[in-house]
């Protein structure tokens, strides 16, 4: 019986299972050796919302390091113990930057824009125009830049290192209050925000002269709704995006893992520019996503990071959608 599989018999099985097929032999097989490949599958994944075609088109990844600096609040333990039960590195913390693409209405529509040039989260990050080309997407062809929050991981690829519009033939919305809150130097309080707010600078005041401000529940462009979600930053927005009866939610940055956030909610991050209104805006945003089964996609879950929320005890848990390969 499988219950009484103990590791010395499935150690014994593998060794069995050589043996059985003569590789421990003089007389054993010789194969021909495949040449390392070394390269990993392109970094976008495309699917169907009603007649919207969703492009999920990756920045990278962002180095956190250890996590137990970065989520806070939880009882002593709670960061590593939820890590290692779900298979995940307990000491060293690697988030997607999940952008994405929606083509409908005639209009290609640009979500975040990665970090750009920034290197304040190590070298992994800045693949958005790479990743753009490779799904056949052109830079000039977007018609609309979406922000839904002024932090250095989603304006950071709206110029390029040399100041240069990425998207120069495209409109780009934020809310208002994060387009002030992050240009403004006054606000330099603490060491990290100084690198936020003069990376927030570069890439958004070159776009001011085509720059809207969209205001909650405003359906700014055709199918595409603005949702409030303050507490990670004071403007921090999710968007309904709609076609044909059928919708899905981008989050943004309402929760940053998969786990850490959805598991124990209550917990904290340490960059939410306000902590508690963070906390309070994830366990209702949480709560009526699961209740109403509405798909979401979250830029920083392992990509391509679409999936549903769902009740979990006092919490709740993430659930991935199954890639969708017919299109």
């Amino acid at each position: 019986m499988l219950g009484e599989v103990s590791r010395r018999n499935i150690m014994a099985l593998g060794v069995g299972a050589g043996v059985g097929l003569g590789l421990s032999g003089l007389n054993a097989p010789t194969f021909a050796k495949e040449a390392e490949q070394r390269t990993q599958a392109p970094y976008w994944y495309r699917f169907y919302v009603g007649d919207a075609e969703i492009s999920v088109v990756s920045d990278g990844w962002q180095m956190l390091g250890d996590p137990t600096n970065t989520f806070l609040g939880g009882p002593e333990g709670e960061v590593r113990r939820e890590l290692t039960e779900n298979f995940m590195n307990p000491t060293d913390m690697n988030i997607e930057l999940n952008s994405f693409v929606v083509n409908m209405n005639g209009k290609l529509v640009l979500f975040d824009t990665g970090l750009g040039t920034s290197k304040m989260f190590g070298p992994k990050g800045g693949l958005l125009a790479n990743t753009l080309a490779a799904a056949g997407i052109k830079r000039e062809d977007i018609d609309a830049v979406v922000i839904s929050h002024g932090h250095i991981d989603h304006i950071g690829g709206i110029v390029d290192a040399n100041d240069a519009l990425m998207y120069p033939n495209a409109h780009v919305y934020m809310s208002q209050a994060d387009f002030d809150y992050w240009t403004d130097e006054g606000q330099m309080d603490l060491p990290w925000k100084k690198k936020f707010i003069a990376h927030a600078r570069k890439n958004l005041l070159p776009a001011r002269d085509r720059l809207t401000f969209f205001k909650d529940d405003q359906e700014f462009l055709p199918g595409i709704t603005a949702i409030s979600a303050p507490g990670h930053t004071l403007g921090h927005t999710m968007f309904n995006i709609q076609s044909k009866g059928r919708s899905f939610m981008f989050v943004g940055d309402i929760s940053h893992h998969s786990v850490l956030l959805i598991e124990n909610p209550r917990m904290e991050f340490v960059f939410d520019t306000d902590r508690k209104l963070a906390v309070k805006t994830r366990l209702k945003m949480l709560d009526f996503l699961a209740t109403n089964k509405i798909p979401i996609l979250a830029y920083h879950f392992a990509w391509p990071g679409y999936g549903h929320f769902a009740k979990q005890g006092d919490g709740f848990r993430y659930l991935p959608a199954p890639m969708n390969m017919n299109l």
